[in-house]
């Protein structure tokens, strides 16, 4: 198991930081709003390889895999992948884009005064973005934050996998059947 959850939670993790990588320089050009969108969808294509992880442990264990075994898989490749999604975020927001925070709470702002609010709702919700500035400029806090993005997708993703993908490993009755069908050259279908 841990030769797989590795190697799928390590891939995971490699592709959404790349895709973080590759995109979120950009969210200036794209904006915020679809900035969002590539982002989740981002998250989304990275966490697909659990789906393949969990498919990969079963073929390995001998073709069985209860939901227990397949979202304990599950959430092991998730926790890698999110590491990974969180060690980039760090060190884009702490070293590429330290005025991030910056500019996503002037729009922010912006699109409340554009909503046509009143100006105590305005300055309720400049006084929240300044409280979300000092978390973010808070590494642990930013971490955790940042942590509840890809977790939650991750782990719908493994439950899905889990319930996908559960099947009753084969009796060695069953096992016996068909290696003696496979020396007499009789498939599956032509019983």
């Amino acid at each position: 198991m841990k030769k797989t959850v590795l190697k799928y939670g390590l891939i995971s993790a490699a592709v959404s930081s790349a895709l973080m990588l590759a995109t979120l320089p950009f969210v200036d050009r794209i904006g915020f709003d679809n900035g969002l969108i590539v982002g989740y969808t981002a998250i989304v294509l990275s966490l697909l390889l659990v789906f393949f992880g969990v498919r990969a442990y079963r073929e390995s264990s001998g073709g069985g895999l209860s939901f227990g075994r397949g979202f304990l898989v599950g959430l092991l490749i998730t926790l890698i992948s999110c590491a990974g999604y969180v060690i980039t975020w760090e060190f884009l927001y702490f070293n590429v884009m330290p005025d991030f925070a910056d500019k996503y709470a002037a729009y922010s702002i912006e699109h409340v005064k554009a909503s046509g609010a009143s100006q105590e709702a305005v300055d309720a919700h400049t006084r929240q973005m300044q409280d979300m500035k000092r978390m973010l400029d808070n590494p642990l806090m930013n971490a955790a934050m940042t942590f509840t993005e890809p977790f939650p997708v991750g782990l719908l993703v493994t439950v899905i996998s889990a319930a996908v993908l559960r099947k009753k490993a084969p009796t060695a009755r069953a096992r016996g059947e068909i290696a003696e069908r496979e020396r007499a050259g009789v498939g599956p279908r032509e019983q």
